[in-house]
């Protein structure tokens, strides 16, 4: 039995279809604003995603607190421009979620 409901499993699926890579270079407008999120590699992206899409403040403050999502710093953003950095992608407004692969 799914630990999901239908319309759960619905929403992820959508997410999951809305995830790209992008390059960093186009993301940086979006850093700018100061709505890019980081979400470490041992989260699963669509699930952070859906847990933004609900509003769940519990959960993201938890993986807060423990360091596994935090807004892209300076630091990061450029060493992800002189990489060149392709990142895995998913908006969830104002957010935009980005992720390294995890096999990086």
């Amino acid at each position: 039995m799914s630990e999901f409901n239908s319309h759960e499993e619905a929403s992820m699926a959508e997410i999951n279809a809305q995830t790209a890579r992008i390059s960093w270079q186009e993301l940086q407008r979006f850093f700018a604003t100061g709505n890019c999120v980081y979400i470490a590699p041992e989260l699963d992206l669509v699930m952070v995603a859906l847990h933004f899409a609900r509003d769940d403040a519990a959960q993201i403050k938890s993986w807060k607190e423990r360091d596994l999502l935090m807004r892209v710093s300076d630091e990061q953003a450029k060493i992800w421009l002189a990489e060149e950095a392709e990142l895995w992608t998913v908006v969830i407004k104002p957010w935009v979620l980005v992720q390294q692969d995890k096999f990086i």
